[in-house]
């Protein structure tokens, strides 16, 4: 698949051209590129195959995402391009998105923000109040580990049940 310019994906997107969204539907539901369809990486393979002929520009947060998955985008039939520097790239060229800031941020966010709060307060509580504290800094290193190796989350499943992550989209 060759790269496009956010100018060069806008011009085909006007004249017709599938905008696809493989970021998961929280980070889409927050923002988007408007016309896009929302077909994130995890259910790539479930999704409806292209038009032959149909042009589709595949498209995450940076393209990093979209380059590193390359090899499992649905392109059989279509001419299919990546979106060069993703979401962010379009917005650094000046070109709108839709934005919806009422949508809770990505869950992944949550997670770095939910597990470095935790392990600065570990350290501050075991640094001011009793050395037994650590404990939650390391606990919350081995979630983190544990996480990555194994690709489940505890930590972003727990988020999920959070008041404002019930009315995620589906």
């Amino acid at each position: 698949m060759k790269n496009l310019t956010p100018q060069e994906a806008k011009v085909l997107k006007d004249r017709g051209a599938l905008i696809v969204d493989i970021r998961e539907a929280d980070e889409f539901a927050r923002e988007h590129i408007a016309g896009a369809r929302n077909v994130p990486l995890t259910q790539i393979d479930k999704a409806a195959p292209q038009k032959a002929g149909e042009i589709v520009i595949y498209h995450c947060k940076s393209g990093m995402r979209t380059q590193a998955n390359a090899e499992k985008l649905p392109v059989d039939q279509c001419e299919a391009y990546i979106l060069t520097g993703g979401i962010e790239g379009w917005k650094a060229a000046g070109l709108s998105v839709v934005a919806d800031r009422s949508q809770p941020i990505e869950m992944m966010r949550q997670v770095q923000i939910t597990a470095g709060s935790l392990v600065v307060l570990g350290v501050a509580l075991g640094f001011i109040v009793n050395p037994g504290f650590y404990v939650l800094s390391g606990f919350v290193g081995a979630g983190l580990v544990f996480a990555g190796v194994s690709g489940t989350c505890a930590m972003a499943r727990l988020l999920g049940y959070m008041p404002w992550n019930r009315r995620a989209i589906n």
